[in-house]
């Protein structure tokens, strides 16, 4: 079948990407973005990366961070608006307000939210803001703080401008990045993490590394088991399982998220509750998915990594694989994630976390910069720059081939020219 009509369900860079990709492959038919957030797509990233800290120094430039350039895909685009049901069968997408959209082909890359602590579950609907803080919610329960849009971004912004006491809950990459944020804009900041924090995503040897600077910075890291949430009068109470209470005038939550699949039920494409994807991004013949909602086939099983670079890959083998079909080429994904914070900025390249220490360390120019290598049981490495001056290409390379990819090529050896008579 040719198709005439694709519609991409979700507006952020899987949705973007795809479109691109789409137009990149010859498809010059109708094409619809459907999109909950009234926004042009924006760099997620850079909402906890430069929201507090400023970009080059500068705080008042801090919310430009994130812009990305106008899209060139000739879309129409639904923004403000969230697709609620899809009938495989009859190929149509249905919409809050009753609408409904047909399709040829569809592209699902409707992202994820944040978990919210106090329910313990996130909210309804497409990347789905984050609550805002100070005092209990209508339904009881106690407000929280998360960070994934652009206007969780603008209201810890200004929460954090007076410089309140802050709790953190989350050791990952977010909380990390938050706290450190918070501490730059001179709160007094404690994380609240059930292990070492970074530890589950990068390993112990580089947690160790960042745990020192943040606890060198003044950030305190609290563990005491797993955290919740309890009002208290005008307030909210962080309590953990081993009964310590924490108090601060403002708590951010960062937990993890939850793919957007709700408006799936009924339609048959989930999988033990997941959206499953083969290594062409494809759910069905017709029906592709890429980016945090998607689980995908990989080197370690099938995995949703909810990564700004993976959510990217995933885009642009999707969007030929609708094309194309079995002619399309299949995802070889090879993971790259950065992290800032404290004073520290890391890049890596591979499958984390990695066990032990590195089997390769190199110190950079620069004070305190070092380039690492771990050689994975898998046969594949892992490379990571810490404040460490490297092309992402030549930490590719570094991965993939080991310390030999660092040195320059041997010059070719040239047989000696024969003698003249």
């Amino acid at each position: 079948m040719t198709m005439r009509r694709i519609v991409v369900v979700g507006n952020g860079i899987a949705g973007l990407t795809a479109c691109d990709s789409l137009r990149s492959a010859g498809f010059d038919g109708e094409l619809t973005v459907v999109g909950s957030e009234r926004h042009h797509p924006y760099s997620r990233p850079a909402l906890s990366k430069a929201l507090l800290h400023g970009v080059n120094g500068n705080s008042d430039d801090a919310l430009q961070a994130h812009e990305l350039p106008e899209p060139t895909h000739d879309a129409t685009e639904l923004l403000g608006v969230s697709a609620t049901g899809l009938d495989p069968d009859a190929r149509l997408v249905r919409l809050d307000g009753g609408g409904e959209l047909p399709y040829d082909g569809l592209v699902i890359a409707s992202g994820s939210r944040a978990k919210l602590l106090a329910s313990g579950h996130g909210g309804a609907g497409q990347g789905g803001a984050g609550q805002g803080g100070g005092g209990p919610q209508q339904d009881g329960s106690p407000r929280e703080l998360t960070l994934r849009t652009i206007e969780d971004a603008i209201l810890l912004k200004e929460r954090v401008a007076s410089r309140p006491s802050v709790i953190v809950i989350g050791g990952g990459p977010l909380g990390m990045e938050v706290a450190s944020g918070c501490l730059h804009m001179g709160c007094e900041v404690t994380l609240v993490s059930d292990v070492k924090p970074l530890s589950r995503q990068l390993g112990g040897h580089l947690a160790d590394i960042f745990t020192s600077a943040a606890i060198q910075r003044g950030l305190r890291v609290v563990g005491g088991g797993k955290a919740r949430l309890v009002d208290h009068g005008t307030g909210t109470r962080v309590v953990l399982a081993d009964g310590t209470e924490l108090h601060a005038d403002l708590v951010v939550t960062a937990v993890g998220d939850e793919p957007n699949i709700d408006w799936l039920a009924g339609s048959n494409l989930l999988t033990d509750g997941a959206l499953r994807v083969d290594s062409r991004g494809r759910v069905r013949p017709e029906i592709v998915a890429a980016g945090d909602v998607a689980f995908f086939p990989t080197r370690r099983g099938v995995q949703r990594v909810p990564l700004w670079t993976s959510a990217i890959d995933q885009a642009k083998v999707a969007a030929v694989g609708l094309l194309q079909g079995d002619a399309a080429p299949e995802f070889n994904f090879q993971p790259y994630f950065w992290t800032e914070g404290f004073g520290l900025s890391l890049k890596a390249v591979g499958f984390t976390p990695v066990a032990g220490e590195p089997d390769f360390c190199e110190p950079g120019a620069e004070s305190g910069s070092l380039l690492l290598r771990w050689d994975n049981p898998d046969g594949a490495g892992t490379a990571a720059a810490l404040n460490y001056r490297i092309p992402v290409p030549k930490l590719r390379r570094l991965a993939d081939a080991g310390p030999a990819a660092l040195r320059p090529a041997a010059p070719a050896l040239h047989p000696p020219a024969p003698a003249r008579a």
